[in-house]
This record gives structure tokens, C-alpha cells and sequence, in this order.
């Protein structure tokens, strides 16, 4: 018998269910399509944080989370015997122009006031060659608190580590014990059908690996594009969000914009081939923040979903506190992260 059933394989469900098991509870996640079939299945993984001004506790929340990412995935590493692709390698960004460069020196100062010495936030001069985004000003902003992750061999590490503890990865089961649903679109989209209102729902991404060695790296943010190394050899960009498309997995010309707008922010990718085009749909609630806690439609039962854009830099903290929930009724998700802050 499981102590703890999780409907669910993306990243929301799997770090929800290795923060179970790792405190001992009997763990079973059931997905019909195996772990990383949906949105988490994506190309880009790069984790990124909010910008150090107008602070609040989705932006804490996730400055926490960030902060625990080293540590979380150097543990599911080393007991999944596979790696994530996680690193901490910061990012730059470009500095257009001189309202810019003031914006960007305000927040230098709230990220010394609300990040301290765990990370930095700082303007920088732009490199002349290299690895560096182009910049009208000459100027960057570094931060390092900017990491990467792999996410389909961060959720095949995820599953295997829960395995490693007795857990079960399946694809159908019934349900046993306390029940988690971390369904994703198709989650949000049965919560809308059963109110008067849509309360999430998918919006399609587009991202595209292009074979390029850039594996140490920091990423760039640069003209509305991520541009993420791997160490697989590849470079990640994307992505697109659209809420209106005829094919949730087709790749189109806003995909190839998306890539012509990568090549002209790096020159360093000019020439470089593109290997894989992806497209699929993340999980957005109403209110924009992940939706963690009670079940609105199945009472005595649980929810987390809705990580979007932000769904892998969100999981080590979500997971911890869903378990804190699930296991032992301490509730400490925020206000704003509950359901009904997206009904």
C-alpha cells in the first residue's frame, strides 16, 4: 500500500513525490505517459530569478527555492546515480540604454538589500568577444544567483530517486493513501470545466536546441529570448507563450523568430545548427503563481499545479511544503500560491 499517491509525472508531481519519500512515506506517481511527458519534458530549463524590486512572497518564495536548487539536485544527483544538468552559472543581460542602466543600478541595490550575500545582481562591462550578448551601451547586468537545469534528465534523476527509496513511477494504478494531483493543462482545464470561469489553463511554448558548446557558460536574457548552454553540447532558446493555436505540439515561424532573435542577441550562435524544435503547453493558473494545497474538487485530497514558466525553479521549496502539508498537516503555502486565489 502506498502512503502517498501522486497523479502527475512533470516537475510539480515528481518533486512533490521525492519529498514524500525521502521522509520515509510509501510513495506511488502514476502518469500514463512516464515521467517528463508534458510541459516538463521541455528544452530550455532556465532558472531565473524575479527582479529584486516590488517584493513579495511569490518572489521570496522563489528566491528561497533558487537558493535550496544546489544542494536539492546535487543530493537527487548523487542518489539517482543521473545527472539533472543542473548549475549555477548566472546570466547576463543587455542594457539598452541609459533609462536602462538606471533601472538596472535600483536593482543592484534592492538585490543587495533582499538577496545579501547569497547572490549578486550588478552592472558590468560587456565583453569585447565571446560569449556575450550584444549591448548598445557596452553594458551588462550579471546576476548570479541564475542557474540551468536539463529538465527531462532532471525529472528521469527525480524518478529514479524516488525509485532508489521503494518508490513505484507507473503508468496506471489505482489510488492508495493521500492523493496528489499534479496534472498539469489537463488539470487546470477539468478545474475550469467545474467552475464559471477559466481558472488556468495551457499556454504554448516554442524552443529550439541549437548544437553549440557553451557548456560553462552563464545564460542570456537578451531581446525578450533565453539563450541556456547545456553540457550536452546544445545551447536552449525560447520561448514563445501563446494563448491562441490551432496544435499544441507544432512548431511554426514564430519559432523561427524566436531563434533569428537568439542568433542577432549572440553572435557566437550565428552558424549555429539547429538541431531540435519543440513545442508543448505549460501550465498557467489565473493568478499566475503555482497552485499548491487543497484540492478544490476532491475533498480530503491535494493539488499542485500551475508552475508555468517558473515550475522547475519552484519545485524544491513547493515540494517540501506540500510534503509538510500531505504528511504532517502543517500548512505553510502562501496566501497568494492557495487555489482560491485563482477562483
Amino acid at each position: 500500500m502506498a502512503d502517498v499517491t501522486v497523479r502527475g509525472a512533470g516537475i510539480f508531481g515528481l518533486s512533490v513525490a521525492w519529498s514524500c519519500a525521502r521522509r520515509g512515506a510509501r510513495v506511488r506517481v502514476i502518469d500514463p505517459c512516464g515521467p517528463g511527458a508534458g510541459a516538463s519534458g521541455g528544452i530550455v530549463g532556465a532558472l531565473a530569478p524575479h527582479v529584486p524590486e516590488q517584493w513579495n512572497t511569490k518572489k521570496a518564495f522563489q528566491l528561497d527555492s533558487l537558493l535550496m536548487a544546489e544542494t536539492y539536485w546535487t543530493e537527487i544527483r548523487a542518489i539517482a546515480g543521473r545527472d539533472p544538468g543542473y548549475a549555477r552559472l548566472g546570466r547576463l543581460q543587455p542594457i539598452t540604454d541609459d533609462a536602462a542602466l538606471a533601472l538596472a543600478r535600483d536593482r543592484a541595490e534592492g538585490a543587495r538589500a533582499l538577496w545579501g550575500e547569497r547572490a549578486t545582481w550588478e552592472v558590468v562591462k560587456a565583453a569585447d568577444k565571446g560569449w556575450t550578448p550584444q549591448s548598445p551601451t557596452g553594458l551588462l547586468i550579471r546576476d548570479t544567483l541564475s542557474a540551468r537545469i536539463h529538465p527531462r534528465r532532471a525529472c528521469a534523476a527525480l524518478a529514479a530517486a524516488i525509485m532508489s527509496r521503494g518508490g513505484e513511477v507507473v503508468t496506471d494504478a489505482p489510488d492508495e493513501g493521500r492523493v496528489v494531483w499534479a496534472t498539469g493543462a489537463a488539470g487546470l482545464a477539468a478545474l475550469s470545466a467545474a467552475h464559471t470561469r477559466s481558472v488556468g489553463a495551457g499556454v504554448k511554448g516554442q524552443a529550439a536546441l541549437l548544437a553549440f558548446d557553451a557548456d560553462v557558460c552563464p545564460q542570456i536574457f537578451a531581446g525578450g529570448v533565453h539563450v541556456v548552454p547545456h553540457a550536452d553540447g546544445t545551447v536552449a532558446v525560447g520561448s514563445t507563450s501563446e494563448r491562441d493555436f490551432a496544435d499544441a505540439t507544432a512548431t511554426d515561424a514564430q519559432l523561427d523568430a524566436v531563434i533569428a532573435a537568439a542568433r542577432a542577441a549572440v553572435p557566437a550562435l550565428a552558424d549555429a545548427p539547429v538541431v531540435q524544435r519543440w513545442a508543448g503547453l505549460r501550465p498557467r493558473s489565473r493568478s499566475r503563481a503555482p497552485m499548491l494545497g487543497a484540492h478544490p474538487l476532491h475533498d480530503g485530497q491535494f493539488i499542485a499545479n500551475g508552475g508555468f514558466k517558473i515550475g522547475f525553479g519552484m519545485a524544491p521549496k513547493a515540494g517540501e511544503v506540500m510534503a509538510d502539508l500531505v504528511l504532517d498537516g502543517v500548512d505553510a503555502i502562501p496566501k497568494a500560491f492557495r487555489p482560491e486565489a485563482s477562483f
